[in-house]
C-alpha cells in the first residue's frame, strides 16, 4: 500500500487540528492523528486537551474535522512512566475516543492496552498494521 504521512507544524499563532495527517488512495489510510506524550497512567481530557479561543474543545473541533474532510482518526498517546521504566504507546480509533470523551474524565493506560499497540524500536515507533474491521 501506498500513503505519505506528514506531521503538521505546529505553531503558536495558526489553528491545527491534528499532528499527523496520512493522504493515500486506499481510503483505510486515509487518515488523521492527533499525538499526546503524557507522563502517568491515565489521559484526562481537561488536562492533556485544550479549548480553542471560541471554547471549543479539541475533541470536538477533531471530530468535526473528521466528519468534513472523510479522514479516519486516531489518537495516539505515548505513556511515559518515569526513568528506568518502559514507555508504552497506542493508537486508539477516534470514534472510541469520542465515546469516552461523553462518558468519563479521561481515559486509563489499562483501556489503551485493548487498543492497537505501536512498536518501539530505538528511536520511534512502528505501527505494523491497521485492524482492517476498523
Amino acid at each position: 500500500m501506498r500513503g505519505f504521512a506528514y506531521r503538521l507544524k505546529q505553531s503558536k499563532f495558526n489553528s491545527q487540528y491534528v499532528d499527523v495527517l496520512v493522504d493515500s488512495l486506499d481510503p483505510r489510510l486515509y487518515l488523521a492523528v492527533e499525538c499526546k506524550s503524557i507522563r502517568g497512567k491515565k489521559l484526562y481530557f481537561s488536562q492533556h486537551f485544550h479549548e480553542d479561543k471560541h471554547s471549543v474543545h479539541q475533541v470536538d473541533a477533531i471530530s468535526v474535522f473528521l466528519e468534513k474532510t472523510g479522514r479516519r482518526g486516531y489518537l495516539a498517546v505515548e505513556f511515559r512512566s518515569g526513568p528506568g521504566k518502559a514507555k508504552e504507546a497506542y493508537l486508539l480509533p477516534w470514534a472510541e475516543v469520542r465515546r469516552l470523551y461523553g462518558e468519563a474524565p479521561g481515559i486509563s493506560i489499562e483501556e489503551f492496552r485493548c487498543a492497537i499497540p505501536l512498536i518501539r524500536t530505538a528511536d520511534c515507533y512502528i505501527l505494523e498494521e491497521l485492524p482492517k474491521d476498523i
